[in-house]
């Protein structure tokens, strides 16, 4: 039997090294290979289980197949306590066959297939996310069919009264009691679906719950509630969130935390009054994720090489720029990764929320309520002596007061602006009232960055670029060396073509020419020539050798860069790029 690690890294989902220690590790406490590998980060569980799936000659099924058609009653002839141990669920019974679903690969379930009736077993491997999303929505839907029943006795039930149908029919009907099990189903759909956010919304009578992956919105459809559902939703997220229920006319921001197979998820709540009623979004933080990096990134290798460096300057200003969502915090703790591992400096840090937790990096997190903002924050960190101050945002002009202050009394200070691009990042610290001179003379370097799709590795493919946006690339026409891909769309991307995303990065050097334009404060136009004459490098540079390398879509591009800078700001820059990258 071929070992999994060797699967896995066939299949091109984990790295040798990762294997190797993970390996070790597991060794060492006895856990499994993919248990380990998916605490380090170093794998996801769903290729985990598909190579488990593979190794034991077993079907691996998503969890869209599996709830296709299931039939909640079907536990009822199993005592609960048998599954839930045993990891297993039934789905489907007929032709003397049972389906089945189960996250334990080496279980023997054919007791389980004589106990229901059957004398043959059809067996899934599923991941334990969605063994847990199968469970609780059997559950719902066998609650919400016994209602049904209740509901309709004494007046005849039909085959196409509610509860007759399939747990995907079932979780359409009555819901409103089972309230605290919806929202943990949609919870594990949304982490079973790697989402970033989840909206639920209404427009009229519609309600609509949408899971953000990889940058975009996606219905769920499974989940169709009525006004009055929503509201009781909203309100079992305001009371986990420790929000007032009674308010509902103005926004509210609050948070709270789950746990779903030993990783742990601050879960960040805001609601919102609209025209129809209240809406909601959940933004989930992984707290116990990997930490990525510098390399891991996607950083192109001299702007890694620059960020590395940057770390080693005793004092200065380094700002990551970006809008929300951009993935600021990830680049800015890849750095702090790096001050951990050293332990020669003492690193300090502000944030709103911690996201999350480094060995060897004293972290707080501000309390406005008491007084402790990140302004005063970093006028008590400089009693500390500290070498390195991360300041999670310059919101205001006084918390980039005392960042600058910080700076020019021999600190290196990290910390991020919402700003479209590195230029704007420097006009922005004018406008909050930074005199040009100290701007100038504290900053070391601005990286400005955007995420992008990253296209499916399982199915990428050769693609034909579009003519609309080569001629906006390149009006005098496309290098002969242009390489361009797409995701097919596979099971590993779930049909979508893209599976994660990756930065794609503007550096901005502060060297003496930038230097001198940003004190005599000239126009955003002019300090972006001067820039790019001493050596900005634009995104637009970096996003093409992601398109020529495989890793992003040349459809990403618009959705990245503005029209202006679509075009070449710099004679041969991205062909001369092209060049030697092909």
């Amino acid at each position: 039997m071929t070992r999994l690690g060797d699967l896995l890294v066939a299949a091109g989902a984990a790295q040798r090294e990762d294997v190797e220690r993970a390996a070790e590790q597991a060794t060492r406490t006895g856990k499994r290979l993919g248990e380990v590998l998916i605490e380090l980060g170093a794998a996801e569980e769903r290729d985990i289980y598909r190579q488990l799936a593979a190794q034991r000659g077993l079907a691996f099924a998503e969890f869209d197949a599996v709830i296709a058609g299931a039939d909640p009653h079907l536990q009822e002839g199993a005592p609960p306590r048998f599954l839930l141990h045993n990891r297993v669920l039934p789905l489907r019974l007929g032709d003397d066959c049972l389906s089945a679903a189960t996250c334990e690969p080496d279980g023997d379930f054919t007791q389980l297939a004589f106990a229901l009736g059957a004398h043959r077993l059809e067996l899934a491997l599923i991941t334990p996310t969605d063994f847990e999303r199968l469970r609780i929505a059997l559950d719902l839907g066998q609650r919400a069919s016994a209602r049904a029943a209740r509901a309709g006795a004494g007046a005849g039930a039909g085959p196409g009264a509610p509860g007759a149908g399939s747990v995907r029919d079932l979780l359409h009907h009555d819901l409103d009691a089972e309230l605290i099990g919806l929202l943990q189903a949609i919870l594990l759909d949304a982490i079973g679906e790697r989402a970033s956010d989840v909206h639920f919304e209404l427009y009229g009578r519609r309600v609509r719950v949408r899971l953000r992956i990889d940058g975009d919105l996606h219905d769920v459809p499974r989940y169709v509630l009525t006004p009055a559902q929503l509201s009781g939703l909203i309100n079992v997220i305001k009371v986990s969130s420790r929000l007032d229920i009674a308010e509902r006319r103005a926004p509210q921001a609050g948070r709270f935390t789950i746990s779903a197979h030993g990783h742990n998820f601050d879960l960040r709540v805001q609601t919102q009054p609209t025209l129809h009623g209240e809406h909601a979004v959940i933004r989930l933080l992984p707290q116990d994720s990997k930490l990525l990096d510098i390399e891991d990134l996607g950083l192109s290798r001299e702007v890694a090489q620059h960020y590395r460096r940057l770390l080693d300057v005793p004092a200065g200003l380094v700002l990551v720029v970006g809008p929300t969502g951009s993935g600021k915090s990830t680049t800015l703790y890849a750095g702090l990764g790096v001050l951990a591992r050293d332990g020669t400096r003492k690193v300090l840090t502000v944030e709103d929320p911690i996201e999350y937790a480094i060995e060897g990096v004293q972290q707080s997190q501000i309390a406005p309520e008491v007084g402790f903002t990140f302004a005063n924050a970093v006028r008590v960190f400089v009693r500390q002596d500290p070498d390195v101050i991360l300041v999670g945002e310059v919101r205001d002009g006084e918390t980039a007061l005392e960042a600058l202050r910080a700076s020019q009394t021999g600190h290196l200070v990290l910390t991020t602006l919402h700003c479209n691009d590195a230029i704007d990042a420097v006009q922005r610290l004018l406008d909050l009232g930074m005199h040009p001179n100290s701007v100038a003379s504290e900053l070391l370097a601005v990286f400005a960055q955007r995420l992008a799709k990253r296209i499916c590795p399982g199915c990428r493919e050769p693609a034909t670029p579009s003519a609309a946006i080569l001629a906006e690339l390149f009006p005098g026409g496309a290098p002969p060396g242009l390489r361009c891909f797409r995701g097919r769309g596979c099971a590993r991307c779930n049909r979508r073509g893209s599976h994660g995303r990756v930065a794609v990065v503007e550096y901005l050097p502060a060297g003496p020419a930038v230097r001198r334009a940003i004190s005599l404060r000239q126009p955003v136009d002019e300090l972006r020539e001067v820039a790019l004459q001493a050596g900005l490098l634009p995104m637009r540079d970096q996003a093409l050798a992601l398109v020529q390398a495989g890793v992003i879509a040349l459809d990403e591009l618009p959705a990245l860069l503005p029209p202006e800078r679509l075009a070449p700001e710099r004679h041969g820059g991205s062909e001369l790029l092209l060049g030697a990258l092909g």
